[in-house]
């Protein structure tokens, strides 16, 4: 496989994030998971297509859109849970919820930037996507190609929550993220004894350029 640029690996996870954050809902008694992921991502380029040197020097215009609308889109109570993983039952309420808000801004903040230094040539919802195996689960695969004809498979994970489909991980390249980061919480609390307040005070998530580069078998 060719290599390819932080960049560009940034940009992928940026997709995940980004694309949670417009404020188009799924109406889950109307619209399909599938739908849904189509609607926000066409919606993501049409925001973002003709001005991404304004973002690249309105960085923060652009994070204040992701953030104003996420709460809404994103299960991040959930997704921070997954992450702590077995370490989230003996976690404070306090120290649960300051997990997930800390773990949604480190997100934004690492990877919007992303957004606006990666050509794309056609981001594409696939037509053929599998059976949902429960009612309040669902997965949509997608596609990004680059410029240089290169194509990254990204699989959106999907829940039922209050009446709401929301994504709650994301596959890139065959790398789990949600994964990804859960290992990573898991190394930094050995790393620290187990303290939860100074992993979470030093939490910055990072995905490996070279093992989304290579990719897997998630």
């Amino acid at each position: 496989m060719r290599k390819t640029t932080l960049p560009l690996m940034r940009w992928l996870v940026a997709l995940m994030v980004l694309a949670l954050a417009l404020p188009l809902q799924a109406q889950a008694q109307s619209q399909s998971p599938e739908a849904m992921v189509r609607e926000n991502v066409d919606a993501l380029m049409g925001e973002i297509e003709g001005k991404k040197d304004y973002y690249a020097s309105n960085i923060d215009e652009l994070e204040a859109l992701v953030d104003d609308s996420l709460e809404d889109v994103a299960d991040f109570r959930y997704i921070g849970a997954s992450v702590m993983g077995s370490y989230f039952r003996n976690a404070t309420p306090e120290q649960r919820s300051r997990f997930a808000d800390v773990f949604r801004q480190t997100l934004i903040d690492t990877y919007t930037r992303g957004l606006v230094t990666f050509d794309y040539q056609d981001l594409r919802v696939l037509d053929n996507q599998r059976s949902q195996r429960y009612e309040d689960q669902a997965s949509v695969d997608m596609e990004v190609v680059a410029t240089n004809g290169q194509v990254y498979p990204v699989s959106y994970s999907l829940r039922l929550s209050g009446g709401d489909w929301r994504v709650v991980n994301v596959i890139v390249n065959g790398i789990n993220l949600g994964l990804t980061f859960r290992n990573q919480f898991d190394q930094a609390m050995r790393e620290n004894n187990r303290d939860y307040d100074a992993v979470i005070r030093a939490w910055a998530p990072e995905i490996g350029v070279d093992e989304l580069e290579q990719g897997g078998d998630a």
